[in-house]
């Protein structure tokens, strides 16, 4: 095995499938003599997992399987690959319910082992050479997972674990690690009463009156930036006839993560994409050459079904909202429209303080259309990103199954990279749906269909924002701007005037009147995260002035009330 490449994912996915085999020989070890199921175990895009059907498995354990995966780490076993028959594996495995379902499902006559010691493993590979590569790692959790991902079969017990090829790049990981739990946004959105999440609705989110402040505000923002980019706005029915997800290509593809429905005899889909939906308002009028480039954007409330496994606040859910937008032009229009969703993307995030990669995903093996339209597709793609002169990687395969597409990473305050805006170019649906325009020769042409997200789902960006700031949003989007502390009852008409003439220049202020002392109110509207706080005192209140103290400590006085008024609305017009 050639040395690993850790920026390239490919070889730390090979690397985290490793050590999961080595975690594995460890827990046999651990619990020598016991019969334990192998379940499936592989990399995930932080770390790798591995299920096992045990009885009981408690987090102490996990310390005792590290201990054993240390010790063979300093065995240096060599890592070999060998084909057996299928007959043989069948044998090895003849106790291992689980593994012998996975070599029946292996096509042809031959199965591959890696070994490593005493531990043979059925895997396809690749791996490391050796143990001795693994020289840091740790595991992070234990969850529950049904077998093969289907709630009617038996739950196995999941290890979760990260690994490195030095220690110093674990410490660093579990230092960002300890600073995104204290971030973590379902711990920020219970403590802050932004959102919360309820059994008897899983995978959707129940947004609070806080919450609905920050949403509202990214809304604001979001159509503001579309009206300048010259989009339109529609909103389509949530539930349409499943005839129309056939026609999209969406139900041969796509099937497995739809909600079914039926009314009066006939057969509807909950709509888990927005694309449909427009497509069929385009469809209701007859457009001319003259209209295109034609943008129309959506905020549509989709459903898609997630396995319970995989659900996880809001970053991973079943009901979402997507800023959607579509855009219908002529071929000649593909780049110019590809390079105005790039800079709208770019305006975006720099308001919130974001870097980040782009990357460029090409013609997957189950897509649609001929190889000759795609290949204009990726062109055009492969050009507006080099107009823009922008850095940007190739991931083969990897489009979406209907056009190749260009996906935004963004980078939040502790490092961590988040796939948000894609741009995807679209050449099958025009086909499918018959779209046409009336071109300069009184022709009927065929538009190009870009489709295009800048947040994302609004759910999940909201979530990355709550962890990016700590639950301290800029002034902007805070739910509360301004916390008014009166410091004994004489000062509360002042308070009470202040509160007025804030609110009525449109800031949200909370007027803290309970009979606490100033510091707990204080440190009250701290652990809230609220950037500005005014104090009122016999000084203030002889003085018609404020003492103002900012989020991270600082203090000035003698501040006019018309000044921190217009301070903050300049701040917040500015988005700063």
């Amino acid at each position: 095995m050639a040395k690993i490449d850790w920026k390239k994912a490919e070889d730390r996915k090979l690397f985290w499938h490793s050590a999961s085999h080595l975690m594995t020989q460890a827990m046999l070890r651990v619990f020598k003599g016991q019969n334990i199921g192998l379940g499936v175990g592989t990399a995930v895009d932080d770390g790798f997992y591995q299920d096992y059907d045990i009885k009981e498995l408690h987090p102490e354990d996990l310390e005792k399987i590290e201990e054993e995966m240390k010790k063979i780490v300093k065995e240096r076993l060599e890592i070999k690959q060998r084909n057996i028959s299928k007959k043989e594996a069948l044998e090895f495995y003849k106790k291992d319910p689980y593994k012998t379902e996975l070599v029946n499902a292996v096509k042809g006559s031959k199965v591959s082992m890696f070994k490593q010691g005493e531990f043979d493993n059925l895997c396809k590979g690749p791996h490391v050479s050796n143990t001795s590569e693994i020289k840091a790692f740790k595991l992070t959790k234990l969850a529950g997972a049904y077998w093969r991902g289907d709630s009617k079969n038996k739950m196995l017990t999941r290890i979760y674990g990260i690994a490195f090829p030095d220690k110093k790049m674990l410490r660093q990981w579990l230092h960002t690690r300890e600073e995104a739990e204290k971030r973590n946004h379902l711990k920020l959105g219970k403590e802050l009463d932004l959102f919360s999440m309820h059994s008897e609705a899983p995978g959707s989110v129940f947004i609070h009156p806080k919450g609905m402040v920050v949403w509202n505000e990214l809304l604001k923002f979001w159509r503001e930036e579309h009206e300048k980019a010259g989009y339109g706005e529609v909103n389509t029915p949530s539930i349409m006839k499943e005839s129309l997800w056939v026609q999209s290509g969406h139900f041969a593809h796509y099937e497995e993560n739809m909600y079914f429905t039926e009314i009066d005899g006939e057969k509807y889909a909950i709509k888990p994409m927005n694309c449909p939906g427009g497509i069929l308002v385009y469809k209701t009028k007859r457009h001319s050459y003259k209209e295109l480039p034609l943008r129309v954007a959506e905020l549509g409330v989709v459903h898609r079904h997630e396995l319970s496994g995989v659900l996880n606040g809001l970053f991973r859910v079943r009901k979402f909202t997507q800023d959607d937008a579509h855009i219908y032009c002529t071929e000649e229009q593909v780049e110019q429209e590809v390079i105005n969703v790039i800079e709208l993307v770019d305006r975006v995030y720099k308001v919130f303080g974001f870097s980040y990669h782009v990357e460029l995903s090409t013609r997957p093996a189950k897509a649609m259309g001929s190889k000759k339209l795609w290949d204009k597709a990726e062109a055009a793609l492969n050009n507006a990103l080099k107009k823009k002169k922008m850095a940007f990687k190739v991931n083969e395969g990897d489009g979406a199954f209907y056009g190749p597409k260009i996906d935004f990473h963004i980078k939040d305050s502790l490092g961590r990279t988040w796939q948000c805006a894609t741009v995807q170019l679209d050449f099958q649906m025009p086909e499918k749906f018959d779209l046409t325009y009336v071109g300069k020769d009184d022709k009927q042409k065929r538009p190009v269909m870009i489709h295009r997200v800048v947040f994302g789902s609004m759910e999940r960006f909201f979530g990355i924002l709550i962890e990016h700031f700590g639950g301290a949003f800029p002034l902007w989007l805070s739910p509360v701007q301004v916390s008014l502390i009166p410091i004994a009852d004489r000062h509360a008409k002042y308070a009470e005037k202040a509160a007025k003439e804030m609110r009525e220049a449109g800031l949200r202020v909370y007027l803290d009147a309970r009979q606490e002392t100033v510091s707990s109110k204080v440190r009250d509207a701290q652990l809230q995260k609220i950037p500005r706080m005014v104090v009122f005192g016999d000084q203030e209140k002889k003085n018609s002035t404020l003492a103002v103290r900012n989020l991270d400590g600082k203090v000035q006085k003698n501040v006019k009330l018309k000044d921190f008024i217009k301070d903050i609305l300049d701040r917040v017009e500015k988005r700063k």
